[in-house]
């Protein structure tokens, strides 16, 4: 008897662990909705699963948003009008992003219910703020007349990290990670090429571009220093990158000529857009374990759901960006591992090793 309960648990162990080893991973939906308008659009969530984007507020303009606890929160803006839009949260809950101040736009850190102007750069008039990692250190560029720096705000102080190559004229700083590498882009001497940069103990390092290309951009850091953005190819075509161990890799499309990566988490998974054939849409992606996947296929088509582009992953693997709900509205999503209740066979060589278990105490 106990050899044949032990023939059943082998038999059962193998049959489960190959359909779930076949088996798609499933997302659920999650609709955010808006402030009141008709649309809205999600670029960061931190590890809680907190989002934060903009969102119409039904007057025409937009308000940057955070997301939690099943509802949308609006942020307001730094002069009580205006506009805002967030970029980016930690695991704290501190937004940053920028709005409308003294005629122009500044990057704020929003943190514990009150919404902070982090100023600008000597001689700059504006700002924007685009990421942030745990200690509070916060990126972006500042600048005016359209020439600006990446900067790094932290302690009530910004720092110009200036470009990549000392004459150089405008950088800009779009993701930080927790040990402070930041990546975004440079010019070159001359402004005719623009490449990504990973700043790091001071030091910058030029990522390069795809073969044949002058264009790359840096656009979020992951714990271990990988980097996703986007690249032009030899044919002018941009399309999203993952630098790893010195290497650009081409995440290539869904058959159009563009994409282009947002987001990586700590496990080198990078999500973004890509174009299907013909360049007919734009669709979200997942790339993971060398493959692009189509979001779109991933989740239950009865939802209704077009997924146009995915901005930002956490380390659970929760996604967020914006698509076309089954209402035919642009609105913000949050997409959630579907955990798959326990399969019948689980059950069953629970059960059977439970029996094991008994006969072998009495």
């Amino acid at each position: 008897m106990k050899k044949f309960l032990i023939l059943v648990i082998a038999s059962l162990v193998f049959s489960v662990t190959t359909i779930n080893a076949s088996a798609e991973v499933i997302y659920n939906v999650t609709d955010l909705g808006t402030l009141g308008g008709y649309y809205s659009i999600a670029n960061g969530v931190n590890a809680s699963g907190q989002v934060v984007g903009y969102s119409d507020v039904g007057d025409g303009s937009n308000h940057a948003f955070l997301y939690s606890n099943g509802s949308m929160r609006n942020l307001g803006t730094l002069q009580g009008y205006g506009e805002s839009h967030a970029n980016g949260i930690n695991d704290n809950g501190q937004v940053v992003g920028y709005s409308n101040a003294y005629g122009q736009n500044h990057g704020f850190l929003y943190s514990n219910g009150s919404m902070q102007d982090i100023g600008v750069l000597p001689g700059g008039n504006n700002s924007v703020a685009n990421g942030i990692n745990n200690d509070g250190h916060v990126v972006g560029d500042s600048g005016r007349d359209g020439t600006f720096h990446a900067f790094e705000y932290s302690s009530g102080s910004m720092q110009d990290l200036f470009s990549i190559y000392s004459s150089g004229t405008s950088s800009q700083a779009r993701g930080i990670n927790a040990s402070g590498q930041v990546t975004g882009y440079s010019y070159f001497p001359g402004n005719d090429q623009v490449h990504a940069f990973l700043y790091s103990n001071g030091f910058r390092q030029d990522l390069g571009t795809l073969a044949g290309g002058t264009f790359s951009e840096g656009r979020a850091v992951n714990a271990i220093g990988e980097v996703v953005g986007n690249a032009n190819n030899s044919v002018g075509n941009s399309h999203a990158f993952l630098y790893s161990m010195g290497n650009m890799l081409d995440l290539g499309t869904f058959g159009g000529r563009f994409s282009q990566g947002y987001g990586i988490n700590d496990d080198g998974q990078v999500v973004g857009y890509a174009y299907t054939s013909d360049d007919a849409a734009q669709h979200a992606f997942l790339y993971s374990n060398g493959l692009m996947e189509d979001l779109n296929n991933l989740i239950d088509p009865a939802s209704g759901w077009t997924l146009y582009q995915a901005r930002a992953l956490n380390d659970s693997g929760q996604i967020v960006g914006y698509g076309i709900n089954g209402s035919g509205h642009e609105h913000a999503f949050l997409l959630t591992p579907n955990v798959p209740e326990p399969t019948t066979g689980v059950l069953l060589i629970s059960a059977v090793a439970g029996l094991l278990s008994r006969r072998r105490r009495s």
